[in-house]
């Protein structure tokens, strides 16, 4: 129960981390955070372990009895959002791409589309932002095993790192239904996976 994760948001209210319960507890006994309920109330330690329990959470035990364990803790002091890279995975490609086949033009649905190597792996090429790009199934057919030049076909823009920052990538792993207010994500595990050059 105390390995469970915990999303914790800056003073803003934005995400910036995920944690487990032992450490949540931790900063909520000394004061440096706070829980937030499906409500957007906050409480602190005292007064969250005066909650009581509801059925269906899950708590440990502490000297005055049971604690629910927070799915949700806002940090009381920390303003920033930390600096992070953009993570190197599907649901960053398919927005940068915007669920556009970078042959033919044409905007689909998530489901129809896939990831192509513009240098295919089989030539050398490697998992990279400047290799990979969406694809429509008939164009990645079409391609096959080939570069763009061989199959006939032309890229409509050279892919390249993308500039902003996702914080999807918090969500990386599975997540609590309180969580989604501050993510706003569904799929995330499959999107957010980050994406390895084997």
């Amino acid at each position: 129960m105390l390995n469970a994760a915990v999303l914790v948001l800056n003073r803003s209210f934005l995400p910036i981390h995920v944690t487990t319960a032992r450490r949540a507890f931790s900063l909520l006994y000394r004061g440096t955070a706070q829980a937030v309920n499906e409500r957007y109330e906050t409480f602190d330690f005292e007064s969250w372990a005066e909650l009581g329990l509801a059925a269906r959470e899950e708590a440990v035990g502490i000297a005055a009895g049971r604690i629910a364990v927070p799915r949700v803790i806002l940090l009381s002091q920390f303003d920033r959002i930390p600096v992070r890279q953009v993570r190197f995975n599907r649901a960053n490609i398919y927005a940068r791409d915007k669920s556009t086949c970078q042959y033919c033009g044409k905007r689909f649905a998530r489901s129809l589309l896939n990831l192509d190597h513009v240098v295919p792996r089989s030539q050398g090429g490697r998992s990279t932002w400047e290799n990979v790009v969406c694809s429509c199934i008939d164009c990645n057919r079409r391609k096959g095993g080939r570069t763009p030049e061989q199959a006939g076909l032309r890229l409509i823009r050279r892919p390249s790192k993308p500039r902003w920052i996702s914080l999807v990538g918090l969500a990386g792993r599975e997540g609590y239904p309180e969580w989604r207010p501050y993510l706003g994500i569904v799929d995330a595990s499959y999107w957010n996976t980050q994406l390895v050059d084997d």
